[in-house]
């Protein structure tokens, strides 16, 4: 008999965690990981893929049902489908998703899909290949070829993600609506979050949801679709009527009530559980594993007690290590 998921102080369900199995990352998104960083250079830093499974476990016994894994990029860590085959093995686990900027699938992606991942995030912040090397440094040949690929590997979903950037990509939003929906699948645009170590990036650059709505819109009306869930985050989806596409928003910092229904914590690839993605609190649990002062189980239950009501991204959050640190 599966227990019931676990609830948190405030009675939310939390049953998702996400994984970063890497900090590494072979694209230099300048929201994501700043020029310089170099993440760990010792190998022992990261959790283990024996590691990383009984933490997996330890989830599934306390009632957690859907993982993901993140970086970083993934794809990077070599073991990466000894993981994805342990953990979708697990009794009890109901969904694993994959999160990638897709440059590296068209090789992987078939090997994947029978590693027991379901679904698959792309990172894709512009359609024209200028201004897609601009945001991220990497080629957008490579990450066709993987979309390609993804496609073609039958996961049950696969969805877009875009950052979005004032000054930079307000042209692609609409072209980016359109290709999303030319290859019939949903799209969303997430506000740019205070997790740069760049002071820009938490200010120049912001771009809300709404503006991005009235953007893609042409001041149009797009039609709310409230029972449309095609994952496990946060987003609002909505209906373009000028491409077709599914477009979802994702707009933690202007969204009011954004945090009323989080279900997630984070494992980074250092070993540390973090409640909440906008607040600094960890749990060191590599530590206490390797020196077996505590077991899994317990540190998962200490960070839900510890999770908050919301994020500090409004109240001047200032991060202490970038996004690719923490999983995106």
């Amino acid at each position: 008999m599966k227990p019931s998921p676990p609830l948190d102080p405030l009675g939310r369900t939390i049953d998702y965690l996400r994984i970063s199995v890497t900090d590494q990352c072979n694209e230099r998104c300048l929201y994501c990981r700043p020029a310089g960083y170099r993440g760990w250079s010792a190998r022992p830093e990261h959790l283990t893929a024996a590691e990383i499974l009984g933490v997996a476990q330890a989830a599934i016994r306390i009632g957690f049902r859907h993982f993901r894994l993140t970086g970083g990029e993934p794809l990077l860590r070599p073991d990466l489908l000894e993981i994805a085959s342990g953990l979708s093995a697990l009794p009890g686990l109901e969904t694993l998703s994959l999160s990638t900027n897709g440059t590296r699938l068209a090789s992987t992606a078939g090997a994947l899909r029978q590693a027991g991942v379901q679904s698959v995030n792309l990172s894709l912040d512009a359609i024209q290949p200028d201004r897609y090397r601009q945001i991220t440094g990497g080629s957008w040949a490579e990450f066709w070829e993987g979309f390609q690929a993804v496609l073609r590997a039958g996961f049950k979903t696969v969805k877009l993600n875009c950052v979005l950037l004032r000054g930079i990509n307000e042209e692609e939003l609409r072209p980016l609506a359109h290709f999303a929906a030319e290859h019939q699948i949903p799209i969303r645009f997430i506000e740019l979050m205070p997790l740069s170590l760049l002071q820009q990036a938490r200010t120049d650059l912001f771009l809300s949801a709404a503006e991005a709505k009235e953007i893609i819109s042409g001041g149009q009306n797009l039609p709310a679709l409230p029972d449309h869930r095609p994952g496990h985050g946060p987003a609002r989806y909505f209906r373009d009527p000028s491409s077709g596409a599914v477009i979802g928003f994702i707009g933690a910092l202007t969204t009011p009530d954004f945090c009323d229904s989080c279900n997630k914590m984070r494992l980074t690839a250092d070993g540390k559980i973090r409640p909440c993605l906008g607040q600094h609190g960890e749990i060191d649990l590599r530590e206490a594993l390797r020196n077996q002062t505590q077991d899994a189980e317990e540190l998962l239950r200490q960070a839900l007690a510890n999770k908050p009501r919301d994020h500090d991204f409004t109240r001047g959050y200032e991060p202490a290590r970038p996004m690719t640190a923490l999983g995106g």
